[in-house]
């Protein structure tokens, strides 16, 4: 009685003697002529212009990875022909590879004793690349933007000119002596010192926002900024309690970190990565280093470092939590874990710090008017 590896083999040499022109294909993108298509060879097969549809790189490690029944490393012939009957590699191709193949391919040479090389250990640059897509539209940073512009005209309207003390700002500055208004934690956001502080936001959470979005769609971008935002007013409270808060800043550095999030966990899957690293790094440490030489030697700029640190933090380890991951390792599980716990950790930390201790912080207006006319 035959087994069902010898009728599997049996079945694979009729398919290539029935359809001759899947040797041809075979053929065809093996471009080095050795018998065998890398992973980037196979690339070529299923992702040619003629099919009705590209195919993420991660689908065609899977289908190469089943493909390969004996588990050798390798796809044989007999192998890649049963792969490509397979119903669900049709599916995923559609029918545009057999109308491809249905034309005249013209071998390069006679059949080579075919052994087909699947390289799907090896490192696939680029497909993180892949995802980048305009559906739905990246419009969120813009939206914010939007509302940032419009709150910032509205006070140049009411007074004339470019300042803090419009009726939008008031209400939305973060102000220490009105913790007990919390929307301020994040309101903050929508008032800016001036049309430089403005652009300056804008531009950079636009440029890098927009990029984000396109991979990891805008709630998750926006829940980053978001958090920068809140992280960015609650350290700021907790190491500089007497400072007022105005700008968009812990977001834009959320968004900033949060390509270093995605650079990290998805390594291996970008393009250029460890280059796009060493940029967004140069960035935080030039920004930092100005922060602690600015302290040490009092200097009063006006800009609030520690909002931008503290978002930058934010957008790093919140990144990591809802930022996606293309291919999970086992190392990432446990980064993703500590991101949790130290973000958890020291956001009620900062909480903890503003409801427990209120002497730490300026007194309210409230309280100063007690007694005398306000």
């Amino acid at each position: 009685m035959a087994s069902s590896g010898d009728v599997n083999n049996r079945t694979a040499i009729n398919m290539g003697q029935l359809y001759p022109h899947w040797q041809m294909v075979f053929n065809k993108y093996d471009e080095d002529a050795d018998g065998r298509l890398s992973l980037a060879e196979m690339k070529k097969v299923v992702k040619c212009e003629h099919f009705e549809h590209d195919i993420p790189n991660r689908c065609i490690k899977r289908l190469l990875l089943k493909a390969d029944q004996n588990k050798d490393g390798y796809i044989e012939y007999d192998e890649f022909l049963k792969m490509i009957q397979d119903p669900e590699v049709r599916t995923a191709f559609g029918h545009g590879l057999h109308t491809f193949i249905s034309k005249t391919i013209v071998p390069r040479r006679p059949p080579p004793s075919v052994v087909l090389a699947r390289a799907v250990d090896t490192t696939d640059y680029g497909e993180y690349e892949d995802e980048y897509s305009c559906n739905p539209p990246a419009v969120c940073m813009i939206i914010v933007s939007i509302l940032e512009i419009i709150a910032f005209l509205y006070d140049v309207i009411q007074t004339g000119k470019s300042t803090v003390s419009g009726p939008a700002a008031k209400l939305f500055i973060y102000n220490p002596r009105e913790r007990d208004e919390a929307w301020r934690y994040l309101t903050y956001m929508f008032v800016h010192v001036g049309v430089f502080h403005l652009a300056v936001n804008l531009m950079v959470q636009i440029m890098l926002g927009i990029p984000l979005e396109m991979v990891h769609r805008w709630w998750r971008v926006l829940l980053i900024y978001l958090a920068g935002v809140v992280a960015g007013s609650l350290g700021t409270s907790v190491s500089d309690p007497n400072v007022y808060l105005a700008g968009a800043s812990g977001g834009v550095y959320a968004i900033m970190t949060a390509h270093i999030a995605t650079i990290i966990m998805n390594f291996q899957e970008m393009q250029f990565a460890i280059y796009q690293l060493i940029v967004f790094l140069l960035l935080i440490v030039s920004d930092v280093g100005t922060a602690i030489y600015n302290r040490l030697h009092q200097v009063d700029d006006r800009v609030g470092y520690v909002a931008h640190l503290a978002g930058a933090v934010a957008g790093l380890l919140v990144g990591i939590q809802v930022l996606r991951n293309l291919e999970v390792r086992s190392w990432e599980r446990v980064i993703w874990w500590a991101s949790i716990i130290l973000y958890f950790g020291l956001m009620i930390t900062a909480i903890v710090w503003n409801v427990a201790f209120p002497e730490y912080f300026p007194r309210p207006y409230s309280e100063l008017c007690v007694g005398s006319s306000c």
